[in-house]
């Protein structure tokens, strides 16, 4: 990725991401990212893009590198806040959480939005259709939140190993259906969204 789009802005800028709105389990996870400026040549930025457009396997190989290079953070909306709240609400909070938890925020120009919405932060804030493929800071920032919280969810796998979230990070599957059915719901589902009501439905 060319960072040009970061760039215009002339000033420090930092990218914020989230990953998981639509799954029914799990957190949704955000990642802050600034870009210093002695960094920003390093060949590695290159391969950054949307996270969902890379393999698994080379957003592995990528995380520990990006974090190396920039000053990030990383923050998360739990299941409980998403029903609160709602998982617009619940977002934009993992994303102010993520921006105020970095440590260079007080001396951002700029936070750079993936989307449309933006959370209520002490910065100024620029949205971004499709930041994860423009903005360098957001692509970085999408492919933290999103080796996180896979992670994440492969370690809750281990707890409960009925919902394939080893593979699935929580969303609606097969697999994940199949061990709502059979073993019905756990702590880390998001009780608001529709699969999981009906089951609440169906149990009442």
């Amino acid at each position: 990725m060319v960072n040009n789009f970061d760039q215009q802005f002339n000033a420090p800028v930092c990218g914020i991401d989230e990953v998981g709105r639509g799954p029914l389990a799990g957190p949704v996870v955000s990642a802050c990212v600034h870009i210093p400026d002695e960094h920003l040549n390093n060949p590695l930025w290159a391969q950054i893009t949307d996270s969902k457009k890379i393999s698994t396997i080379k957003r592995e190989k990528l995380f520990e590198p990006i974090k190396a290079l920039c000053v990030y953070s990383i923050a998360e909306a739990s299941c409980q806040e998403i029903d609160q709240l709602n998982i617009h609400h619940a977002t934009l909070l993992a994303m102010k959480r993520a921006f105020e938890a970095m440590p260079r925020a007080l001396s951002m120009q700029t936070a750079l939005i993936d989307g449309k919405f933006a959370p209520d932060i002490a910065c100024n804030t620029q949205t971004v259709i499709k930041g994860d493929t423009l903005s360098l800071a957001i692509g970085a920032a999408s492919i933290i939140a999103k080796v996180t919280r896979d992670r994440l969810m492969t370690q809750l796998h281990a707890e409960y190993p009925y919902y394939g979230w080893d593979s699935n990070a929580g969303y609606g599957t097969k697999a994940h259906m199949e061990g709502l059915e059979s073993h019905g719901l756990t702590q880390y589902h998001r009780l608001s969204f529709a699969p999981c009501k009906v089951l609440i439905k169906t149990a009442g």
